[in-house]
């Protein structure tokens, strides 16, 4: 899932911070400017920062090593920051090549002391490298993106699963793959799925892939989006947010889906629901977003007007049919400064790939906002509290108990400035109650 970028690092140059630990960044220059741009996300992050204040307090992290596998981003910096405070030793890596800013990367060792394995655009060696060099460590307990270094773990370093309290996922195809693991019996540690909580996926999933995909599609073609036959492949959360986000912009959005819930959802929604077949006819932007393979294959390519933009906001490149698009291509154009490739295909159309493929709203633009994230990694850090507070969580996957949630949602709130109602005592009664009746 990791193909071949022009630029890459390996270990083979690894480097010290002042504590001795080693690191790999693309420059440290850029601390600088990494850390002011962390200042400013910490401050849209005021949920985070609470939690952060208890952390200092109670340092409910204490003697734990936590290897995180994260999009390195400025609020992904401020989650480290907030598990640092609470006493782990902490340390990081990528969870996708793109993903990456390397000016943060180079904040968390310079500023933060935070070891971090991470450079934009490295190929596949220099990305597995950096996954085994947080495995090398010995984390006590891990946090992932899309479940590549829980599987890692799970092949090459199985004599260290009884080493972990427990790992946290945050993204839905990593909850898909361990659910996966644990059907089939495979799964060796506790995990909490994160991305499942009330707390991410109605707003990260909703409104953070929403706003990020449009903003990195316009970042990336300066395209009208306004009039523009918009299609999206997928009405899931992630789904739901980018069709939402589309339509008020003045696009006409068809939705595909393979779930008829889904569709008939969308459907009441507003939205047209359509084939992909039928769709792939007179779409001008496609937006993959369902966490599977092969959404966009070579029949839609064929079929494609051109000039259509195609891009992914599911976690791993394999949802646009890369190698259907460069067989059926007789040479490809790049933009690298837009993360943008033309392909001129043999039917004398064009079609504009973004992003490679990859996570278009990360790989093109600076990935959801902070005010989004902010729930989104208070419930990781109150996660990662929970699993190493006392007695070790049975091996399965788990969801974050509901103490948190309510936790985040009200911390949320009063961020925001905002009161609600709370039930009486004989509210309460009749909700819990079957005596009572017309």
């Amino acid at each position: 899932m990791i193909a071949k970028a022009a630029k890459s690092k390996t270990l083979s140059t690894v480097r010290r911070n002042g504590a001795g630990r080693d690191y790999d960044v693309a420059d440290m220059n850029l601390a600088a400017q990494g850390r002011r741009r962390i200042e400013w996300a910490d401050e849209q992050m005021p949920v985070l920062r609470r939690l952060r204040e208890r952390f200092i307090k109670d340092q409910p992290l204490k003697g734990h090593r936590l290897g995180a596998c994260l999009h390195i981003t400025t609020e992904t910096a401020n989650l480290l920051r907030t598990l640092k405070a609470g006493g782990a030793e902490v340390l990081c890596c990528a969870s996708n090549p793109l993903s990456t800013q390397d000016d943060v990367a180079a904040a968390l060792i310079k500023e933060y002391d935070i070891p971090t394995y991470a450079i934009r655009a490295e190929d596949r060696d220099s990305y597995y490298s950096h996954l085994r060099a947080v495995l090398d460590r010995h984390p006590t307990v891990t946090m992932d993106d899309g479940a590549d270094l829980v599987s890692l773990l799970h092949t090459d370093y199985k004599g260290q699963a009884d080493e972990l309290s427990a790992s946290m996922e945050e993204t839905t195809t990593g909850v898909i793959r361990l659910r996966a693991m644990e059907r089939d019996g495979a799964l060796r540690i506790p995990v909490v799925a994160v991305n499942d909580a009330q707390t991410k996926f109605l707003f990260d999933n909703r409104y953070g892939t929403g706003q990020s995909t449009l903003d990195a599609i316009i970042r990336a073609t300066g395209v009208l989006v306004a009039g523009s036959v918009f299609v999206v492949g997928g009405y899931g959360w992630c789904g739901r947010g980018v069709a939402t986000r589309a339509r008020g912009l003045g696009a006409n959005v068809i939705v595909t889906e393979v779930n008829p819930i889904r569709a008939l959802e969308a459907a009441l929604d507003g939205f047209q629901v359509k084939t992909m077949a039928e769709a792939a006819k007179t779409g001008d932007i496609f937006v993959t977003v369902t966490g599977d393979k092969s959404v966009l294959t070579a029949a839609h390519f064929q079929a494609m007007k051109s000039g259509a933009i195609i891009c992914n906001s599911g976690h791993f490149d394999v949802e646009i049919d890369l190698p259907a698009l460069k067989k059926l291509s007789k040479s490809v154009e790049q933009y690298p400064e837009r993360e943008v490739e033309s392909y001129q295909l043999k039917n004398g159309r064009q079609i504009f790939l973004l992003g490679q493929g990859r996570l278009v709203n990360l790989a093109c633009a600076e990935g959801h906002p902070a005010q989004v994230m902010d729930m989104s990694f208070a419930t990781q850090a109150a996660a990662a509290r929970w699993v190493t507070s006392g007695k070790r969580l049975s091996v399965q996957v788990h969801n974050v108990p509901q103490a948190i949630e309510d936790e985040v949602a009200a911390h949320k709130l009063a961020a925001m400035g905002i009161k609600i109602d709370s039930l009486s005592s004989d509210q309460k009664k009749y909700l819990h109650s079957w005596e009572s009746g017309t």
